[in-house]
């Protein structure tokens, strides 16, 4: 059993699966094809932080809440990739406060900003997911295992 899988409950190419279920939204917001605001929108930024939340409760990792914030850095890395990838067409050279550099200096501050916004959001993104699947494996019991009593005794089948 490798080491991710005994402490983060999954193998790492299942990690950067969950992570990439986010991936879309941020191309096709990049690209300005789901605008802001929509349901669609909120669907695809919800869905894959509830997805990685399920995945988490069905499959009951030791540390559940260490697996989200490695989930949230790699799906951090895709968003990273993805905004260098769509630059030209998304985020772009506007920022008037920085006119007075030159526009390579001006471009590998920005582009580097990014990145590190990126990497940052989608860490948070983990920790938040993390959290609420802490919480809610306190609250529901694992599938297939019968709730505890008060007592911490199980109760006759």
């Amino acid at each position: 059993m490798s080491g991710a899988r005994r402490t983060l409950g999954f193998s790492w190419p299942a990690l950067v699966a969950l992570a990439a279920l986010a991936a879309p939204r941020v191309a096709l917001h990049d690209l300005g094809v789901v605008p802001e605001g929509t349901i669609v929108a909120a669907l695809l930024a919800v869905g894959p932080p509830l997805c990685w939340v399920a995945a988490v409760l069905w499959r009951r990792p030791p540390r559940p809440f260490l697996t989200l914030v490695v989930v949230g850095a790699l799906y951090g890395v895709f968003l990273a990739v993805s905004h260098q990838v769509f630059w030209d067409s998304s985020l772009g050279m506007d920022a008037p406060g920085l006119a007075g550099l030159a526009p390579k200096a001006r471009e590998a501050l920005l582009r580097g900003a990014a990145v590190m916004s990126s990497l940052v959001t989608g860490t948070v993104v983990g920790v938040v997911a993390g959290v609420v699947a802490v919480l809610l494996s306190r609250l529901l019991p694992a599938p297939g295992r019968r709730p505890e009593q008060a007592d911490g005794s199980r109760p006759p089948a």
